[in-house]
């Protein structure tokens, strides 16, 4: 928290003042949400299965050294995996983009915004260890949860506590991805709506979009800000127009297979880069740029731009803490599947 104040420090005046509240409101928020994680804890497996971290740290590792960019691949696994949930008459349900789907169902996993979702093989890979050494005992909540952490880990970015005993869902229905997931060309309004519905702040809002520091996109996912922007045809006009003429010579219209680095140059890193593109109006999605248009997220956009990321290793350590712990099943709930990818 300290450290924080000194960064903020270095801003205007108007700036420090905004930014001190954005912590402050945050840091109470913090406080609170753990004090309400749903009995999930950090050694949980400690008698159970000891080695259920090793497991999922060396076989992560071991992919990774290999393809550096599942790292983004699972972070986003993990985000889309949490931000999926129902309440069925006052129950809490828990989604999951593992599971498959089936002869009379749609899974979370084949909606249109999980169709280039991928890493499944590691969570798949882990699962098949952990069953080995400890039958029926890790979740695959779990696993997806050490698996996101250990891959950013390991390409630079923070490594934070993973607290344990999530519970998997029996439940995976495509329509609710459509329903939950924010959208790469939602507005500030929309953004602060789908984070606060999820019990998120407006600083963990602008904290995860920084994720958006590693991984590629398809085209068609910011392609209207390049040639039909708003329906009405032409470009963003609050894009960088270099950047837009660099775009449309990798993405032209119709094209659906092109991919594109969200932080071109170090897109397999995580730093704090990202903010210096948004700063910049070079960031790739509309959600991105709308981080620009509301006071307290402009402010957070600029104080990593122009302090080199100071305080965003330990800012996105805490709101993934949070976000691994929306709507989670403990207790008696759920299941422990034997498979990530089918139910008991």
């Amino acid at each position: 928290f300290f450290n924080r104040i000194k960064c903020i420090a270095r801003q205007d005046n108007g700036q420090s003042k905004l930014l001190l509240t954005f912590f402050q409101v945050t840091l109470v928020l913090s406080v609170l949400g753990l004090a309400n994680a749903y009995s999930l804890k950090l050694d949980y497996y400690k008698k159970s299965c000891p080695s259920a971290k090793h497991i999922a740290k060396a076989i992560t590792k071991n992919y990774i050294s290999r393809a550096p960019s599942l790292a983004a691949a699972l972070l986003r696994l993990q985000f889309h995996d949490c931000f999926v949930r129902f309440f069925i008459y006052q129950q809490r349900m828990r989604w999951s983009v593992l599971l498959n789907s089936t002869q009379h169902n749609i899974a979370e996993r084949d909606a249109s915004p999980n169709l280039s979702v991928r890493g499944f093989q590691v969570i798949d890979s882990v699962k098949e260890a952990l069953e080995k050494k400890c039958p029926g005992v890790v979740s695959c909540a779990d696993i997806l949860a050490l698996v996101a952490r250990e891959a950013v880990s390991l390409i630079g970015g923070p490594y934070w506590p993973v607290p344990l005993g999530r519970r998997d869902g029996r439940v995976s229905i495509a329509s609710e991805a459509f329903t939950n997931l924010p959208s790469p060309s939602f507005n500030i309004t929309q953004l602060k709506a789908s984070f606060a519905s999820k019990g998120l702040s407006d600083k963990d809002l602008v904290v995860l979009s920084g994720g958006h520091t590693i991984g590629i996109a398809h085209c068609p996912t910011f392609s209207d800000r390049l040639y039909n922007f708003s329906g009405q045809g032409g470009t963003d006009p609050t894009m960088d127009q270099n950047y837009i003429v660099a775009l449309k010579k990798k993405c032209q219209p119709g094209d659906s297979t092109t991919l594109v680095e969200m932080d071109p140059g170090s897109y397999k890193t995580f730093d704090a880069h990202y903010y210096t593109l948004v700063s910049k109006r070079r960031g790739l999605f509309q959600s991105d740029a709308a981080l620009l248009t509301d006071s307290a997220t402009n402010a957070y956009v600029h104080l990593q731009a122009t302090t080199d990321g100071c305080t965003f290793m330990e800012d996105f350590a805490e709101s993934m803490v949070k976000m691994g712990q929306i709507g989670v099943l403990t207790g008696s709930s759920g299941e422990i599947r034997k498979q990530c990818s089918t139910i008991n």
